[in-house]
Order: C-alpha cells, then structure tokens, then sequence
C-alpha cells in the first residue's frame, strides 16, 4: 500500500503540473509578460503543491473538489489533443474493461476495500465511490464533441453521458458495485453521433 500511495503520489503531481503549464500557457499566450515561460513554471508547481496538499491531506469536500477539478481538466486535454477515431475506439475499449475490470480485476478488489484508502484515484459521496478515471473519460467525451463539433453537439453528448450515469446509479441500487463507464460512454457517443448526422 506504501509503494502503490508513493506512486499514485508521484502521478497525482506530475498530473497537476504538466496540466497546470497547458492551462496556463493557454490562458498567457493572450497577453505580453515579459518572462513568461519562467512565471508559468513557478505557477505550476505551486498548484502541483497545492493540488497535492488537497488531495492527501485535505477535508473530504476539498478532496472531492480538487479530484473533480481534475478528472475534468485531464479529460478535456485528452478530448482536444486526440482524434475522433482514436477517441472513440478508446473510451469504447475502456467501458468494455470496466466491466471486465469490476467484477474480475483490480477495479473491484480495490473498490471493496473502499478508495478512500487511495487518495487521489476517486471520490466518495455518501455510499457512492466513483473513480477519477470515470470523471476523466466522461470529460473527455463531452470536451471531444464541445471542441471539435461545437456546443451543440458537446451538449447532446454531455446529455447522454447523463443519462448513462442516472441509469448507472439505479443499476448501483441493486448491486454493491457496478462499472461507471459503459452507460455513460456508450450513451454520449450515441447521443453525440446522432445529432451530428442529424
């Protein structure tokens, strides 16, 4: 459990700061400040800090906030810098997984011990877990859809993915564990590729 918190860890921090530099390079390359490069450096690693400080030492709702944060920017990265076949065979091959990785591998052992255990890969809500991967693909779904056929398209996928999730829910009324991927996935590509061929 040492080893798999220093690696998460370690994970967690390279996360926060590589995407704390294409956030903030995004958010500069607006303006002219002299010495940029080196300002967006130190930013960075201030949030990996913080970021860090957040996850593993912070209250509950700070935790769910940060994780929140980022499953959210990691997928939008992840939804703008990978091409729509790519993206689709991914998140298609990982909702099969889920499933797969749930009731037969390391998903469903880890969830049983509660991942409260290891900080920094999810959330939990009441009796509700949710890993950080589920909020990073269901991102990177909508971000996909928003960036590259606009937000009316971002939104009907953002839909999908919402319904998924309700019915994901329901299916966790009736099993103590239920993977959170393949409803939402499934249904937001659905949703996003009728419309754009509407």
């Amino acid at each position: 459990m040492k080893v798999l918190s220093l690696v998460i860890g370690t994970s967690l921090t390279i996360a926060f700061f590589m995407l704390s530099i294409v956030y903030l390079d995004a958010l500069f390359s607006r303006f002219t400040i002299p010495e940029m490069g080196i300002k967006i450096l130190i930013l960075s690693l201030c949030i990996a800090i913080l970021g860090d400080l957040a996850v593993l030492k912070g209250n509950n709702a700070t935790h769910t906030l940060v994780v929140l944060f980022l499953g959210g920017a990691l997928g939008a990265f992840l939804g703008v810098s990978i091409p729509t076949l790519s993206t689709v065979l991914i998140l298609s091959f990982l909702s099969v997984y889920d499933i797969f990785a749930v009731y037969h591998g390391p998903v469903g052992k880890i969830a049983h011990k509660g991942l409260e255990q290891l900080k920094g890969l999810g959330f939990s809500f009441k009796d509700v877990q949710m890993g950080l991967g589920d909020l990073t693909f269901y991102s990177m779904l909508s971000g996909h859809f928003l960036f590259n056929f606009g937000l009316v398209f971002g939104s009907t996928a953002t839909l999908g993915i919402l319904v998924g999730c309700f019915l994901a829910f329901k299916m966790l009324e009736k099993k103590s564990t239920f993977p959170g991927l393949p409803f939402p996935i499934f249904l937001g590509l659905i949703a996003g590729f009728l419309f754009t061929r509407s």
